[in-house]
């Protein structure tokens, strides 16, 4: 049985969540400190006791998701299991950068200082209110994509994540952004709602961000992944330091390819896919691209019981 693991984006943030791991496994609660250490701030405290509010701000909910995936890691690892038996890694947006320090191709400390510059450059980006996002549900990519095209109007409206064959994001301006999703109801989608976001990600809005994203990376070492990882802005594996740089980059302003990810590690054999860290968002993702295949969600201590069982 071919595994790949798989590490969850924005949206999956939780008060409380990776607690319990690290109140279990002395190896997680050191990934929670070292993100603490590399920020220079008790980022914990907010993971752990703060207001979802505050851990929601994308510069905030970026390196708190990523610390809480690998510290699930570690824990998986304390119990005999590691990121080489998968085949495969990847992550969904920010979770790239998870997938990337799970197989060693970054410190932990790095990617922390990574992602939170990554959210205070998204945010940044472009000032509240003028950007916004939409899932639309019940309409394919191809779809999604003369809908964008139709609402663009001058303005900038993009299809953002391809998430599943049924949920396709939006981004861009917006004004855009809602004719998008009043067109997009016209033309069959079961429905197409405003995100409650901060700014207009995956689209070329966020141009800036993706600069500060290149000056950033071009001065961070990244080693060979030990697990080839699949990178979102081309739905394949790569390998290569100088290719995973220049991805990185390219992906803050690209469309996450998560359906065609998914399609591609099925297509090499993956039959069993791990979620590592908050949530379950993609799991049921994946249930809805791959029928056939087994997810399993790796998140507090009681899940990796049940995998040892």
């Amino acid at each position: 049985m071919s595994r790949a693991f798989v590490f969850p984006g924005q949206g999956a943030q939780a008060i409380g969540m990776g607690r319990a791991l690290a109140e279990a496994y002395p190896a997680a609660r050191a990934v929670f400190d070292e993100v603490d250490a590399a920020l220079g701030e008790a980022l914990s405290a907010l993971i752990w006791e703060g207001d979802i509010e505050t851990l929601t701000l994308t510069a905030n909910a970026q390196p708190a998701l990523m610390a809480t995936s690998i510290a699930a890691l570690r824990a998986l690892e304390a119990e005999g299991f590691a990121v080489t038996d998968a085949a495969f890694v990847a992550g969904h947006s920010l979770g790239e950068y998870s997938a990337l320090c799970a197989a060693g191709a970054l410190s932990v400390t790095d990617t922390a200082k990574l992602l939170r510059l990554r959210g205070q450059a998204m945010q940044s980006a472009v000032p509240v209110g003028v950007g916004a996002m939409a899932a639309v549900l019940g309409l394919d990519l191809a779809a999604v994509q003369d809908v964008a095209a139709e609402a663009a109007q001058g303005e900038v409206c993009q299809a953002a994540n391809d998430n599943d064959p049924a949920q396709v994001v939006i981004s861009g301006h917006k004004a855009a952004v809602e004719r998008a999703a009043e067109i997009a109801k016209a033309r069959g989608a079961k429905r197409a709602l405003l995100l409650p976001v901060s700014a207009p990600f995956h689209c070329a809005l966020m141009q800036p961000a993706a600069d500060a994203m290149a000056e950033a990376l071009a001065a961070t070492a990244i080693a060979t992944p030990v697990v080839p990882v699949v990178a979102n802005v081309v739905a394949q594996a790569v390998s290569d330091p100088e290719e995973i740089r220049k991805l990185l980059v390219a992906q803050v302003t690209g469309s996450v390819r998560w359906r065609e990810s998914v399609q591609w590690m099925v297509g090499a054999g993956v039959t069993e896919f791990w979620e590592i860290g908050a949530g379950k968002a993609l799991s049921g993702m994946i249930k809805r691209i791959a029928k056939d295949t087994v997810q399993r969600n790796v998140g507090a201590p009681e899940d990796i019981v049940a995998l040892k069982g």
